[in-house]
This record gives C-alpha cells, sequence and structure tokens, in this order.
C-alpha cells in the first residue's frame, strides 16, 4: 500500500446504493455471473479505488465482494471474528479513509455468528478467541430481556456498538464529517443485507 495511490471519488451514498445494487443481484440470483478477472486484476495492479470499507465477520460464508457483487478492488475488507474492532482494524480504516479516498465504512454482521453465540453462552473461551468474546459480551448484556430472539438481537446490538466505536474512536481530522458508518445485517439463508443504521 502506497500513499500516493489514487483517491476514490465517489460519494459514501453512490458507494451505498451501488452496494445495495449488488446485494439484490446476489439473493436473487441463481448463479454468479463471471468476472472479468483478468483484466480487472490488470486494472487495479497498480492503483486501487474502493468505494467502501467493510467492517465484516471473518465468517466463510459472508465474504463481502460476493454477497454484495462486487469486483477485485471494489471493497477494502477488514474481517476478525465477530466483527470487532482493534487498533489494527481501526488504522485499516484510518487508512483507506485518508490515503485511498473511501468515505464510506459499513460494519457488518450475519445471522447465526459463531463468536456472538460464544458470548452469549458463557462468557469465556480459550486462547485469544477470550478477548473477542469479551468484547462482545457487553452487546449481548445490553440486549438480554428484549423481545424478540436473543442471539439475533445480540449480533445487531454488537453492529451497532461496533460502529459506534469506528465512530468515537478511527482519527479521521478533518474527513471524519465526509465519512458515513452504516450499520448491516446479512442473513445467510436468504442472501439479503439488511440496512440497521444511517442510510
Amino acid at each position: 500500500m502506497s500513499a500516493a495511490e489514487p483517491k476514490s471519488e465517489q460519494s459514501p451514498d453512490a458507494a451505498l446504493k451501488q452496494l445495495q445494487q449488488g446485494n439484490a443481484r446476489f439473493a436473487a440470483s441463481f448463479k454468479s455471473d463471471p468476472k472479468p478477472t483478468r483484466a480487472r486484476r490488470l486494472e487495479t495492479a497498480q492503483k486501487q479505488h474502493p468505494i467502501a470499507i467493510i467492517v465484516g465477520c471473518a465468517d466463510s460464508r459472508t465474504g463481502p465482494e460476493i454477497i454484495f457483487d462486487q469486483n477485485i478492488g471494489d471493497l477494502f475488507v477488514v474481517r476478525t471474528a465477530g466483527n470487532v474492532v482493534d487498533d489494527h482494524a481501526l488504522g485499516s480504516i484510518e487508512y483507506a479513509v485518508e490515503h485511498l479516498g473511501t468515505r464510506l465504512v459499513i460494519v457488518l454482521g450475519h445471522a447465526r455468528c459463531g463468536a456472538v453465540s460464544a458470548a452469549l453462552d458463557n462468557g469465556s473461551a480459550p486462547g485469544h478467541i477470550g478477548s473477542i468474546v469479551r468484547d462482545i459480551r457487553p452487546s449481548v448484556e445490553a440486549v438480554r430481556g428484549q423481545a424478540g430472539e436473543l442471539l439475533v438481537n445480540a449480533i445487531k446490538e454488537n453492529v451497532r456498538r461496533v460502529a459506534e466505536t469506528v465512530r468515537q474512536k478511527a482519527e479521521l481530522g478533518d474527513l471524519a464529517s465526509a465519512v458515513k458508518v452504516a450499520e448491516a445485517y446479512y442473513d445467510l439463508d436468504t442472501g439479503k443485507v439488511a440496512w440497521l443504521g444511517p442510510h
């Protein structure tokens, strides 16, 4: 990655619309049309113009490029179990905003998230998994007793809290007012993304 890379010129609203349309195509299609991989690879080999930063879960079923029907170079993706953010993730977001000109951040949770399930079950886990569970645990406690399915509520609350962490802790300087942070929930069964927060 180079600080001199060209910057995206797409507005956050236009980027969001492109992703919404892409997800609609993905959810409605029986198969995915082949992407122009070779041409796009050559086009993006020396520069990138990602239209959005996706903070998503590492779950193998939730690849953002696939569920939003995008191509190489379209998305700047930060993935961890439970879509939690730490200093490294925040630094990655800051890089894409400052050096690539990306102005849309989407925090993407998903149905049946294993990391949130672990926080729901016992609140502890071995090894480094424990740090993920500890970060998600407050979301579980915040929605306990609310109407609806506890796991779904906790996943959506975790998305909201992670989005708020991005808003509060990402050091974007004068660019902060130009950046939109949206919250979303991906349904594994339907393939559809529901928008939870500002959009």
